[in-house]
């Protein structure tokens, strides 16, 4: 079959760009043809992937109807009116995928997100105007819901919340669903009464070796970090969701019994210096600036140090403004300490990667890990799965829960055979039930031949 995938973004490091890669590996593999649709195409090759503009992640059209479909109408006399603009993008989209129906003779189209989360509400609405005119099958891959998300959850209208009750997602004959955790697969059934298949998150660990060499291996100096320096990474977007405050309060309590650090030899035979410095990095973008800069006043009372590198990171190495970019797996070569402190999570793409890459993590157990990842016993730092929210909206978890967690990782710092025992193991199981070829058998169940 010709198989469209359709999302925002393709080719850049986040989960559901990720995600699609794989999937297109699997179905390639089953001996489909794989086809992108999107708004931007990051690192995939000019010719991969099929643009409308439209459906760009960072529409100006489509982030002044987010404000007013669920903020706060200011850019409409009426809810008529918005609705009107809705429906005007939604057929020029609509057109555009009739267009790429045709040309490519697709048999089937997979959506990502689109008709779940609720943030593109004319792709929402074009898809399915494209889906009825040409009769074309679509099976969606669901990452995420709106009712997971508290700006999705405050429409201004009633033709808004139609919308969401009919479009997200769509209970209809031409239409198959996946979803990537239990949770949702639960929620769907009770709040739509369709049923799904779920296909959890996977990762190459077949074909992903990542190692110092030639490329890399001048990251660390590139960016003043010394080798006796402890890197954490943050591998993640910058948005609230991430719970990124609960790594500085680890981080910040790590700091404070450095003394009884400084001398011991670190897991790669680095000693712990008082010049030795606790470094936070993160690797992805920014994408909530006002959550951010409360990151960085947190950060900056508790003498914990930052360290932003986005913009020399992408999906694959490649080179920009004349200069050096690094992959996300490069990044991931030199982290002494992986932090995922996410207090919500379809899945866990950053969390399969940190298996992958053989680096301990610290986890706050956010629900789909203690529904779908707990029971398979990977070795973590725990943060627990019950937290607060303080004064200026950032999460906290108790002292003791916070001490433990410290502990737990200054142990991995510096007991070379713990360490290398506990991320075999865990690569072990994330190789035996999240590998490619896991979901080259579950989509084989669920794509005709």
């Amino acid at each position: 079959m010709n198989i469209l995938l359709m999302h925002f973004r393709v080719g850049e490091t986040d989960g559901v760009s990720l995600e699609m890669d794989k999937w297109k590996w699997a179905l390639n593999a089953l001996g489909h043809k794989v086809f992108y649709l999107a708004g931007s195409a990051g690192c995939v090759l000019s010719g991969e992937a099929e643009l409308v503009p439209e459906l760009h992640y960072q529409d100006p059209l489509n982030n002044t109807i987010l404000h007013n479909a669920y903020v706060k109408r200011t850019d409409y006399s009426s809810e008529a009116e918005l609705m009107q603009a809705i429906d005007a993008r939604a057929e020029i989209i609509a057109n555009q995928i009739i267009r790429l129906i045709e040309k490519s003779s697709i048999d089937m189209i997979v959506p990502n997100n689109v008709w779940s989360l609720g943030y593109h509400l004319p792709a929402a609405s074009g898809l399915m105007k494209a889906v009825e005119a040409t009769q074309t099958p679509v099976i969606c891959h669901h990452h995420d819901f709106f009712w997971e998300r508290d700006k999705y959850s405050h429409p201004t209208g009633e033709g808004i919340t139609t919308l969401l009750n009919t479009l997200f997602p769509p209970k209809h004959p031409l239409i198959t669903h996946c979803v990537i955790n239990r949770i949702a697969q639960r929620e769907l059934k009770q709040r739509r009464n369709i049923d799904a298949t779920v296909v959890p998150n996977v990762f190459d660990f077949q074909g992903s070796h990542w190692h110092l060499d030639d490329y890399n291996r001048d990251l660390r100096e590139r960016f003043g970090i010394r080798e006796h320096d402890v890197l954490f990474l943050q591998a993640t977007r910058i948005v609230s969701r991430k719970g990124i405050e609960l790594a500085i309060d680890l981080i910040h309590r790590i700091s404070q019994q450095k003394d009884r650090l400084i001398g011991s030899p670190l897991y790669n035979g680095q000693i712990v210096t008082p010049s030795s410095r606790l470094i936070l990095m993160f690797a992805g973008q920014c994408e909530e600036p006002d959550y951010l800069d409360r990151l960085v006043q947190k950060a900056d009372k508790l003498d914990v140090e930052l360290l932003f590198i986005n913009d020399r990171v992408a999906h694959s190495r490649t080179t920009k403004y004349g200069q050096k970019v690094y992959s996300l797996w490069d990044v991931y070569c030199h982290a002494d300490i992986i932090t995922y402190p996410s207090l919500l999570e379809g899945w866990g793409n950053q969390f399969l990667e940190g298996l992958v890459a053989k680096v301990p993590m610290v986890v706050y157990r956010y629900p789909v890990y203690d529904q779908d990842i707990a029971d398979y016993q990977f070795n973590i730092i725990d943060l627990g799965n019950q937290h607060n929210i303080d004064e200026y909206g950032l999460a906290t978890i108790t002292p003791e829960r916070l001490n433990k967690a410290a502990d737990d990782t200054v142990n991995f710092l510096t007991d070379i055979k713990m360490r290398k025992q506990m991320v075999e193991e865990n690569y072990a199981i994330g190789e035996t039930s999240f590998s490619y070829q896991a979901l080259k058998e579950n989509l084989h169940t669920i794509f005709p031949d």
